[in-house]
């Protein structure tokens, strides 16, 4: 069960949200009450609770000092509903900055708000816990978020199968049965960044992304995903075709677009692509969604993609032509097709001097890709452009295709040069996060292909870097592991031959004998006497 904490000094107030839902219902229970912020501090390092509802005034301790203590204390985990009143909202935009994920206006608190804010807090926890499951050492690579791989993988038409897809949608728990998807790219621009500090820049648009978040999931079922701090893609998903409304669509950006002025003075602009009947077609969607960006400006910040919006409409770069040797290049650190490929990008640039935003677009997407693929990306990318005064993202500052090209060759020569040096440590993590990923996962039916989907590489070179790391090949490891955990279950928890053959996914018990033989030299249940006789 989810654990919530409620937090309010009023008793009236907690005992109309206990008994507002049936919390049960939504797999919850109330782990306990709070007078103030103090106390509910106290008690959320104690039980460690998903969810905490909270006033934003309270005793001691305000709602807003709570959630920041927790956010620096214990990361994204719990996530925080605030309660406040109507001449408090202008503390909402603080709250913001600490990632709450909704805030409710006690005056129209009712079982319909409550309930459609845990559903958004409950699909948020989910995210979280399927992203940071990957960080972990139980059974996840810890590479960079699982989660944010996938998304770029379907933004960038970068799986190598379908299977490959509904092998890492379904490790990720995530559902594409909808009818209907279609795509967005995005920026925050802000007029008096340039005067702030790095770390309030930084601060600035992270709370802009978040309230980008919480007012567009309130009207639309979507994914968002970050791409830089300035740069964001949406994935919107309906059951039917028939349920996509443009007009729904604008009218969310509009209303977005207007809350994330009032609190932070920013604007946006966002292109957004077709429809498409399939998640493997989402890149195509996007595709477009690029090309409306490139038109889209402070005059017309939202742009649908039209067909007939003539030859500035082409500006965008499809880098899913070079999804091969991108892929290669990134999740097996192969410094030579790289080398290859962002040459090879950099020439067709410099073939087309006139098409700056063609050649800025692909270099952005590049840019995306490394942030995303790369182990450490962010850090990797402002190691290679600490010289620049804005990091990597004076990408954006550059004005022709010369300069692109530039920038994009420091972007090889840096990767290349990281890459070289940490190749082996790379490597040996990939290895590590397999056999971790195996040992967690004895119990199912693993085969090559599908560990080296959830882990975004080819079979091929996930065999071979494999054996040549563990000396061992990767069928036989399974193997030896799945053994050596029959035994434990045979021994110490009496499990009967047939009953430890099916739990450990074996197609038969005659099977799993054959193989335990094959591996102890004797049948388990001559393992067995071989044992108890001891």
């Amino acid at each position: 069960m989810i654990k919530l904490l409620i937090a309010d000094d009023e008793p009236l107030v907690q005992v109309g949200i206990k008994s507002m839902l049936n919390w049960a219902d939504f797999g919850i229970e109330v782990c306990g009450t709070a007078m103030n912020g103090q106390a509910a501090l106290d008690m959320i390092r104690e039980y460690s609770p998903e969810l905490v509802i909270t006033d934003i005034k309270m005793p001691l301790m305000n709602g807003l000092e709570l959630a920041r203590i927790c956010r620096e204390e214990m990361g994204s985990i719990p996530l925080f509903i605030i309660l406040t009143s109507y001449e408090e909202f202008p503390l909402i935009k603080e709250a913001l900055s600490y990632q709450v994920v909704d805030y409710l206006i006690k005056l129209e608190l009712d079982e319909k708000h409550l309930s459609e804010s845990i559903h958004r807090a409950l699909k948020r926890l989910e995210e979280l816990q399927a992203s940071n499951a990957y960080r972990q050492a139980a059974g996840r690579p810890m590479l960079q978020s699982y989660h944010d791989k996938f998304f770029m993988r379907i933004l960038h038409n970068l799986f190598e199968s379908r299977e490959q897809f509904e092998i890492q949608a379904r490790d990720l728990r995530l559902d594409f049965s909808d009818g209907c998807y279609l795509a967005s790219h995005g920026e925050i621009h802000s007029d008096i960044a340039r005067q702030m500090d790095l770390a309030k820049q930084m601060n600035l648009y992270s709370s802009s992304l978040q309230i980008i978040r919480e007012i567009l999931g309130k009207h639309l079922s979507c994914q968002i995903i970050s791409l830089d701090k300035l740069h964001f893609a949406v994935i919107y998903r309906f059951p039917t075709p028939a349920q996509m409304n443009p007009g729904a669509i604008r009218s969310a950006w509009e209303n977005t677009c207007s809350m994330v002025h009032n609190y932070f003075n920013v604007w946006l602009s966002v292109g957004i692509g077709s429809m498409v009947d399939d998640p493997m077609k989402i890149s195509a969607s996007y595709q477009e969604a690029r090309q409306a960006f490139n038109l889209a400006g402070r005059q017309t910040p939202i742009l649908f993609f039209s067909r007939t919006g003539g030859d500035s409409c082409r500006n965008a770069f499809n880098i899913a032509v070079f999804k091969n040797d991108l892929t290669q290049a990134f999740e097996e650190f192969d410094t030579d097709v790289l080398q290859n490929t962002l040459t090879e990008i950099a020439d067709l640039f410099l073939s087309y001097p006139q098409r700056f935003l063609q050649a800025l677009d692909g270099t952005c997407n590049i840019l995306y890709l490394a942030l995303s693929l790369l182990p450490d990306g962010e850090e990797t990318l402002q190691e290679i452009f600490a010289a620049y005064s804005d990091g990597y993202r004076s990408l954006y500052k550059q004005e022709d295709v010369v300069q692109v090209v530039q920038w994009l060759n420091t972007l090889r020569d840096g990767l290349c040069r990281v890459l070289k040096n940490k190749r082996k440590t790379y490597k040996d993590h990939v290895i590590s996060s397999v056999q971790k990923y195996i040992n967690s996962h004895l119990e199912d039916r693993l085969t090559l292909n599908e560990v080296a989907a959830v882990f975004g590489l080819s079979p091929n070179y996930l065999s071979a870097l494999f054996k040549k790391n563990c000396g061992i090949g990767f069928s036989e490891y399974i193997t030896q592991k799945k053994i050596a955990f029959a035994k434990t279950l045979l021994l110490e928890e009496g499990l009967k031959v047939y009953e430890v053959a099916d739990r450990l996914g074996f197609e038969s018990a005659f099977y799993f004998s054959k193989v335990f033989k094959k591996v102890e030299g004797m049948s388990p249940r001559d393992f067995i006497q071989a044992r108890n006789s001891e």
